[in-house]
């Protein structure tokens, strides 16, 4: 079922205008081009998009951007609306408007320390009254242990997060695991749950509410589609 055009919308870039998706890169990628494909979009240029990161067809205009960006194509407007891991969307803490739960890219948020650490990471915390924490997600991690009262120093990292732990560069990381066997591989084990995290459908606020006829129709579709391809979910 294609969606119905709707040219009732206050920003700048003009009249009966096809539909901006935010289509992430990496993981979520081919799900999200499936997902768009059985609401009946055509997706067929993203089978090969090549180096191309603005593909148009008929409908709609696919933006193709690094994960963690699209919270913010999405807030500021740049896009109507995109597909995000929830992870993302926590980290950015943007205004935009969760609409479905997609039900794909299931991973998990955990806190993971060497193995055989543990005694070691709670006796420097009663000294120094500090757990120092890697990540590539300081929002998560803050947000995380200031509810359970635990002060924490955040190291900042890009990748290889399960490295800090065996280096001494920080007592314990918080990263995201499908499975945990990277984990493992490494000599951490998993000391804590954080959240849960999936493929999120969003919408820019104002195209939420102007291009209500287009956007809020796909996100029915997607909703629908997400129970019946990948299940009730958690």
């Amino acid at each position: 079922m294609m969606i119905a055009r709707n040219s009732g919308r206050g920003m700048s870039r003009g009249d009966d205008r096809r539909l901006r998706i935010a289509i992430p890169k990496g993981a979520l990628y081919r799900d999200s081009v499936r997902l768009l494909g059985e609401a009946g979009l055509d997706v067929s240029a993203l089978a090969e998009p090549g180096r191309q990161l603005i593909i148009s067809s008929a409908d709609c205009e696919y933006i193709i951007a690094k994960p963690s960006d699209v919270p913010t194509y999405v807030s500021y407007g740049a896009v109507d609306c995109g597909i995000a891991g929830k992870d993302s969307l926590v980290e950015a803490d943007l205004p935009l408007v969760e609409m479905v739960d997609l039900r794909f890219g299931g991973c998990r948020f955990i806190v993971a320390e060497a193995e055989n650490a543990h005694a070691q990471v709670e006796e420097s915390y009663r000294h120094l009254g500090v757990v120092r924490v890697a990540t590539k997600y300081p929002r998560v991690a803050e947000q995380h242990f200031a509810a359970k009262g635990v002060q924490i120093e955040i190291v900042k990292l890009y990748g290889n997060i399960e490295l800090a732990p065996l280096i001494g560069l920080a007592d314990q990381i918080v990263d995201i695991t499908a499975t945990g066997t990277t984990l493992r591989e490494n000599g951490l084990r998993i000391v804590d749950e954080v959240f849960a995290s999936t493929a999120r459908f969003v919408a820019n606020p104002i195209s939420a509410k102007t291009d209500s006829g287009r956007v809020t129709e796909l996100a029915d579709q997607l909703a629908g589609l997400a129970r019946t391809l990948f299940g009730t979910g958690d």
